[in-house]
């Protein structure tokens, strides 16, 4: 039976979400009333469509019975992860063709890895590339010639800018494919010790680079649970992503054989006479679920604004205090680096995304009679993928976990609320990850010491300035502002602080690297520094307060002082490295509470 309270939050969202569901369903309705795409398409626009395939896909998508399927992927050698597409293409288009359709590369996406450009100029494209994303997955699906899509995708921005371009598309059916995460490296704890000691000039670049190689070392994610391997969680908590699939290794022959079965539930879809389509699987329930399993896993915090923007695209309206109020209620069932020494191979095999969906449908915390790929309801998203021959089986996941220190029950979880904690005070809102930080870090009341980007902190620490407790306010690094950098590159420095015993926290209206943990940080503040949010009068040596657990982010000053103060003068923002091609977005960004979307 499913919780009262998840209920009621259930409820208040779909009431406030009325008129702008209705909005989206009724765009929804009208292409469906179109009825199928390529018997309305002219001569013309059919002959273009098929002319570079062979004489037997000519046949194939002339007849009008015959499903197509477009693919859009976000294949490139630059992410690990999303290297395995290359071969993926043909592979899964040959599949498709077994199965009993066709299958035609729509359109390819941008996709640039955090990983390479953290602490760099990209990284202020790095959220936009999100919203540029979806524009370019609608892009691909808008020559109408396709029954259903499949989406290669797995990294931080990739995935959410699909499934929004996807939503565009809602009557058609997708689903998404994932590659795996990398075998197993060196352990988080080793990779983390390496970088302190190169902040601390213990070991020099060579040794660094060595460490970071062994962590980061052949095709596949990224093996920590940061927003990568989140993404991975969420689809299958939506059920857009076959259960168990997301964390089997490239080259493991699992894989091969999932893929398969993507492609026969792909087709099985688009063939269907009642054709369900994407708008019927992502609804207030199924996001709730998302949101659900980012809260039990101790998920990337970077999904408190995908989520919400994935939402908005199927007319829901979902906030940061509904993602504070289900906190209250869903227990921490993961410790996944940053949140724990396991990486994902480890939860995989500990019982993974299935033994944390199948707790919470047992505890009533989930929503279980959503629709998905492979038909109503979650509870097969309960099960484990196996081999059998050369075919994925699925398997109940076991009663009690294989490793607790990983993963455990809904009746024993690590803490009875979630990995999340929505803070708020007179600087606005903020979101803090409190599942990676210790019990005795999470409170912080020190000193600001103010700083306008994250190169002016860096250069204070190695000045040694920073030997003491004090709270690190960074800003104008939101949306608005510069595209809202990931600050990743803070971490190891503060974590050395806080190592020698100081009581250290940031807080900043950029964001922090799903990887990121262990020190307090209230980030994506919101009003931002360059919208007028108080964060811009922040001055060196104000009292601050952290205290998630209570949900307040407070500056121990005279309110109407505070209020009385001119705010600092947002800097200029380089134009250098395709920057000045994204003016416009920064233009017109919404907040962060809302998604820090275009749209």
């Amino acid at each position: 039976m499913t919780d009262s309270r998840l209920l009621e939050i259930t409820d208040r969202i779909r009431k406030r979400s009325i008129d702008s569901r209705k909005g989206y369903e009724e765009k929804i309705d009208a292409m469906r009333a179109d009825g199928r795409a390529r018997p309305r398409l002219s001569c013309g626009n059919l002959a273009h469509a098929i002319a570079a395939c062979s004489d037997e896909e000519k046949a194939k998508l002339v007849a009008d019975g015959m499903a197509n399927i477009g693919i859009v992927s976000s294949y490139n050698d630059m992410l690990s992860a999303h290297q395995p597409y290359h071969a993926k293409l043909d592979q899964m288009k040959a599949e498709i063709v077994e199965a009993g359709a066709v299958s035609q590369m729509a359109g390819g996406v941008p996709a640039m890895c955090d990983g390479v450009t953290q602490g760099q100029s990209g990284m202020e494209l790095s959220l936009f590339s999100r919203d540029v994303i979806a524009m370019s997955t609608a892009v691909a699906m808008t020559h109408n010639v396709f029954d259903g899509g499949m989406l290669f995708g797995i990294c931080d921005k990739i995935v959410p800018g699909l499934l929004m371009g996807a939503l565009s598309f809602g009557h058609l059916p997708f689903v998404f494919v994932p590659a795996g995460p990398m075998p197993t490296g060196i352990s988080n704890s080793e990779k983390v010790k390496v970088r302190q000691q190169y902040v601390t000039g213990e070991v020099g670049r060579t040794e660094l680079l060595q460490s970071e190689s062994r962590a980061y070392h052949s095709p596949g994610t990224c093996t920590f649970y940061g927003t990568a391997n989140s993404n991975q969680m969420m689809l299958e908590m939506m059920g857009l992503q076959l259960p168990g699939s997301s964390f089997v290794n490239p080259t493991d022959p699992l894989r091969r054989a999932l893929d398969k079965e993507a492609a026969k539930t792909m087709v099985a879809l688009a063939e269907a006479d009642e054709r369900v389509g994407l708008a019927d699987m992502v609804t207030v329930e199924s996001v709730m679920n998302g949101a659900i399993g980012l809260l039990a896993t101790g998920g990337s915090t970077n999904h408190t604004l995908h989520i919400v923007a994935i939402a908005a695209r199927a007319g829901i309206q979902f906030t940061w205090q509904d993602f504070a109020d289900l906190s209250e209620i869903i227990p921490l069932l993961a410790r996944v680096y940053p949140n724990g020494l396991a990486d994902v191979n480890a939860f995989h095999a500990a019982g993974g995304t299935p033994f944390v969906i199948k707790e919470l449908l047992s505890a009533g915390l989930l929503h279980g009679d959503i629709q998905t790929i492979i038909g109503k309801g979650l509870e097969p998203f309960g099960t484990m993928p196996k081999l059998e021959g050369d075919k994925a089986v699925w398997q109940p996941s076991p009663e009690q976990p294989a490793d607790p220190m990983i993963v455990r029950p809904a009746a024993d979880p690590f803490q009875p609320t979630g990995g999340l904690a929505l803070m708020q005070g007179p600087l606005g809102q903020a979101v803090m990850k409190i599942s990676a930080v210790k019990p005795e870090n999470r409170f912080v009341e020190a000193p600001a010491v103010v700083f306008e980007d994250q190169d002016e902190m860096l250069a204070a620490y190695k000045a040694g300035e920073l030997e003491r407790d004090f709270i690190a306010v960074i800003r104008f690094q939101g949306p608005r502002a510069n595209g809202m950098p990931e600050l990743h590159k803070l971490t190891p420095s503060l974590g050395v602080l806080q190592d020698k015993g100081f009581k250290v926290a940031l807080v900043t209206d950029g964001r922090m690297s799903g990887a990121s943990g262990k020190v307090p940080s209230a980030i994506h503040v919101s009003p931002e520094a360059a919208m007028g949010g108080m964060i811009a009068r922040i001055r060196d040596g104000d009292m601050m307060r952290l205290d998630p657990e209570n949900g307040k982010l407070e500056v121990l000053i005279d309110t109407q002082e505070l209020n009385g103060r001119t705010p600092s003068v947002a800097p200029s923002v380089l134009q250098t490295y395709g920057r000045d091609l994204f003016q416009t977005m920064r233009d017109t960004v919404s907040t962060a509470d809302v998604g820090g979307s275009v749209f």
